[in-house]
């Protein structure tokens, strides 16, 4: 379990980032931190792992205050995926999986065994363990990155809008791969987006936040969608426009689902 304790940053040229942040993130589900640009929801992510320290207040897992923990083995223990994958482009996609493994003490025959493993398992053939970042396409460049941040079997990965460089098609395959992973691995999931449709997809928990890290409203997707907290969470998810109003029409013998427009949203399964 992650918890954060009235947590606040401010970075060193005056900018507050959060202001006074608490929340309970629960173990083995997916919690999704979703908001417009410069709302805190990275700083917030990456106090986790203490790339960023906050200024006050405590975050703890599993009840352990992680200042009091080395930020370089903290680190090590946590999976990280970021946006554009982070992969060392001079090193091929295996040694970039096995570099944790390899940082961690554990040998070589054996970090490279599992890291082929944890490749095959994020959907890449073997043949993909011998290029370079620069031969793979951007979705399965993320893919690798996924691989990384799996290879050490932590209990939580965070994950930094992992998807948002790629196209909408290759981000669709990714956020279904994730569910699957997911549903397998049981993991303590942080994931950052500013896609409310992407908050919803993934997360068991969304929490809405706005500027300075302060929550418009925290639950499900349903609950989010039944009883938006107010007209801010209102217009962020799309009710104020009908794009969440859906009816079904029949056209042509099929079940239609429109929005409040008339604009077809999907087909009802018979």
């Amino acid at each position: 379990m992650i918890e954060y304790t009235s947590v606040g940053k401010r970075f060193p040229d005056g900018t507050q980032a959060v202001d006074d942040f608490s929340l309970v993130l629960p173990s083995r589900s997916t919690t999704v931190l979703v908001g417009s640009s410069g709302c805190g929801k990275t700083t917030l992510l990456r106090m986790i792992n203490r790339m960023v320290d906050p200024t006050h207040g405590q975050v703890r897992i599993d009840g352990v205050d992680i200042a009091t923990r080395n930020p370089v083995k903290l680190r090590r223990s946590i999976g990280y995926v970021m946006q554009d994958g982070g992969l060392l482009p001079h090193r091929k996609v295996i040694d970039n999986v096995a570099t944790v493994l390899l940082l961690n003490g554990v040998s070589r025959k054996e970090a490279y065994a599992r890291s082929a493993e944890t490749l095959a398992k994020v959907g890449l053939d073997s043949s993909m363990s011998t290029k370079y970042p620069s031969q793979l396409s951007g979705g399965q460049q993320q893919r690798v990155g996924v691989a990384r941040g799996l290879v050490a079997n932590p209990n939580i990965l965070l994950m930094d809008e992992p998807f948002g460089a790629v196209d909408p098609i290759v981000r669709d395959e990714l956020q279904r791969e994730l569910i699957r992973l997911q549903r397998e691995l049981d993991k303590t999931i942080v994931f950052v987006t500013h896609d409310i449709d992407e908050a919803f997809l993934l997360g068991d928990q969304v929490v809405i936040l706005q500027t300075g890290g302060k929550i418009a409203q925290i639950g499900s997707p349903a609950d989010v969608l039944a009883t938006p907290a107010n007209d801010f969470v209102r217009s962020f998810v799309g009710l104020d426009k009908g794009k969440r109003t859906l009816r079904i029409e029949k056209r042509d013998g099929h079940s239609i689902v429109v929005d409040e427009s008339g604009k077809p949203a999907g087909i009802l399964a018979e």
